[in-house]
């Protein structure tokens, strides 16, 4: 083999033992001069291994490559603008945590780079395990353990290098995760970035913008286009407001969340240690017994108090809408038949109205979630429900995805990119829909206090959120037994610093998401209220067939005529098994296109001939023509059951196949139909 030349960077933290590994690779043939321009020291030194003629750069010594100081200006210059074939991090291994920011700096370079864990029999003593498997994954990097002073590991580093070299490096699939809100600033920066095409080519879109947020003077002087200014000061202005702190310290903070997630993933320690305050609340929150009696703990609250909260405002929404329908009613003389007064009263105000009476729920429900997450609770959530998912050979990151299905499994569908496996991917994207999103929220605020006592109806709501995580591990476990076998490989759960949340930043959190809701029942479920008013109004039924009826009797003959009541009957006998009615059948259809509107169907139902101010509301009415079994099989099969049409759809546009979207939506109603007939048909013979 001809000579070659490989040109490798060294670069660590100040003591991390980085001149004495060095020192170990070149032996004498080094030499000492100054960078370019600058008073600090450039060692260089080489090494013949293989064939290859390998130069070394001994780096300065430093904690990160953020620019703040000359050696980490220079660190950073000569990896960016040198374009070395390797960068060596060397870390010390007895302050291995420490050590880990600045290779997650060079990770974020996305460059062929190694990680070598020095002094190792010093880590060793301290009772320090390495998983050097999982650190590699982690940081798409090879990992070398080595004890520079003695010599040891030296070869194998040597030949490391040489290994990195002839390999083809694939980009890395792990970055940091900034979080919802700094990763939606960088989604708007990456693009105009991309457009300055030398900067994008030399630095990258992703490390260009998290720089300019970081506001980091040598890459804002670059000489970036107008449009990339503004936009980049809008972005930290946002941030800033959510979080009140500096861009530039909600990454750091991230960064130190992803070492933390490595640290807890892919080291142990036999020995003690000195904790932070952190470190011992989260040796309570992350005990794999105890922690997850937390969280149960907190989910229930969390049910508890958006019942509790909830109820009166709910009342005052509920007792508007009755009054705006008397209002509406008063235009027309008492008695009169007006199709008008009816689609207004009967179709949009029983409708829309059914719906946006649960709003109280759903925005105190996000606000809830909004504590948590920014509080940093739920990434300790999330590393505890990793642990549960992996033992149904269910990827890790699969949690993420599982989170944002419970404001809506469009989202968390879209979400599921970040898994790299097809088969963890397309079995999360299937039981997605089993996490009860916002759209449930309604039939469930609707049914509970309808059907359970006061003091039940926290229990109730934590339950049936429940089910659906746990029908979701049981398919998945089935799932990854039959049609996606394989491994699920494994996934870095960052541990972010505790934070007290801002209320700013809660605020728009809850909002954002409580909007969409909002917005949804002006547009989509006002759209369909119209088309089920017509439905369940026409044709109409002449009065010679209503003469000497009840008011009551008139109502449901009116219904049985229509075409959604013929709809229902047809499917009565199908449904009837579940404990559902022709009712309850038509609702269910018009749920396809949204859960929500199951709500706004029942409301329409029972104000079909009746809509003024006295009118009950419609909870009583469900009281009085069901019972509690048959309302707890309502929220169970709309739980379980196929997902809303565009979740369908969006289903179908990810895995790339009508095959899968269609089984997904028929699996689930075929699942849900089995479990809520067994319910109902057990139930029945304890009632």
């Amino acid at each position: 083999m001809s000579d070659r030349s490989i040109k490798v960077a060294l670069a660590g933290n100040p003591n991390s033992g980085k001149t004495t590994v060095f020192n170990a690779l070149t032996g004498a043939r080094q030499h000492v001069g100054n960078y370019p321009g600058v008073t600090v020291e450039k060692k260089e030194g080489s090494r013949k291994y293989k064939g290859y003629d390998i130069s070394f750069v001994d780096l300065p010594g430093t904690y990160s490559l953020t620019a703040h100081s000359i050696e980490e200006i220079v660190a950073r210059d000569y990896i960016i603008n040198e374009h070395p074939d390797v960068v060596v991090d060397i870390v010390d291994a007895s302050n291995f945590e420490r050590n880990l920011y600045l290779a997650t700096q060079i990770l974020e370079l996305n460059i062929p780079f190694i990680l070598v864990l020095n002094m190792a029999d010093i880590a060793k003593k301290q009772g320090f395990i390495f998983d050097e498997e999982k650190i590699g994954q982690f940081y798409n990097a090879d990992v070398v353990l080595t004890v520079g002073s003695k010599g040891r590991g030296i070869n194998e580093l040597l030949e490391t290098i040489v290994k990195k070299v002839e390999q083809e490096t694939k980009p890395s699939s792990n970055r940091v995760n900034y979080g919802s809100d700094v990763e939606k600033e960088l989604g708007k920066i990456e693009p105009l970035v991309n457009r300055e095409h030398a900067l994008a080519q030399k630095y990258g879109t992703r490390w260009l913008s998290l720089k300019l947020l970081e506001q980091d003077e040598q890459i804002l002087n670059l000489g970036h286009n107008q449009e990339v200014i503004d936009t980049v000061a809008k972005s930290i202005r946002h941030l800033e407001k959510l979080y009140s702190d500096s861009p530039e310290i909600l990454l750091a903070e991230k960064r130190y969340g992803f070492v933390s997630g490595v640290y807890e993933e892919a080291v142990k320690h036999t020995a003690a240690q000195r904790h932070q305050v952190s470190d011992i609340v989260d040796k309570f929150l992350l005990n794999r017994v105890l922690g997850l009696i937390i969280f149960g703990g907190l989910m229930y609250a969390v049910f508890y108090l958006t019942f509790t909260i909830g109820e009166p405002f709910m009342g005052w929404i509920e007792a508007g809408f009755e009054w705006l329908g008397g209002f509406i009613s008063g235009f027309w003389a008492e008695g009169s038949e007006s199709a008008l007064k009816s689609l207004l009263v009967d179709g949009i105000i029983a409708g829309v109205g059914g719906v946006i009476v649960f709003l109280p729920n759903i925005i105190l429900l996000f606000l809830a979630i909004a504590i948590l997450e920014d509080s940093g609770y739920m990434a300790r959530a999330a590393f505890l429900m990793d642990r549960v998912l992996k033992s149904i050979g269910l990827h890790g990151r699969s949690f993420i995805p599982m989170m944002i299905g419970f404001g809506c499994s469009i989202p968390a569908i879209m979400g599921t990119r970040i898994l790299d496996d097809r088969k963890s991917r397309l079995t999360t994207i299937m039981v997605l829909p089993l996490m009860s999103c916002g759209a449930r929220l309604p039939i469930y605020a609707l049914i509970i206090p309808a059907f359970f006592a006061p003091h039940l109806h926290g229990f109730m709501m934590w339950l049936i959120y429940m089910i659906g995580i746990f029908l979701a591990i049981i398919l998945s476990f089935v799932l990854r037994k039959s049609l996606f076998k394989g491994d699920s490989g494994i996934f870095l759960m960052e541990l972010p610093p505790y934070r007290m949340p801002t209320l700013r930043g809660l605020v728009i959190h809850m909002w954002e998401r409580s909007w969409l809701y909002l917005k949804k029942a002006g547009t989509i479920i006002l759209a369909i209220s119209i088309i089920l008013w017509a439905m369940t109004s026409y044709p109409k039924v002449s009065e010679e067939e209503l003469s000497g009826l009840s008011e009551e009797q008139a109502q449901q003959v009116e219904l049985e005529k229509s075409i959604a009541g013929k709809i229902g009957n047809a499917m009565e006998t199908v449904i009837k098994p579940m404990g559902f009615d022709d009712r309850i059948g038509t609702a269910l259809i018009g749920a396809l296109a949204a859960k929500e509107v199951f709500v706004a169907q029942m409301g329409i139902v029972f104000s079909v001939g009746e809509a003024d101010e006295e009118s009950e509301p419609l909870r009583e009415k469900l009281a009085e023509n069901y019972t509690p079994l048959q309302g707890f099989c309502v929220m169970l099969f709309c739980l379980i059951s196929a997902p809303c049409v565009a979740t369908l759809a969006i289903c179908k546009r990810e895995t790339n196949s009508w095959g899968w979207a269609l089984f997904q939506f028929g699996g689930l109603t075929v699942v849900a139909y089995i479990i809520t007939t067994i319910v109902y048909q057990v139930g029945m013979l304890f009632v």
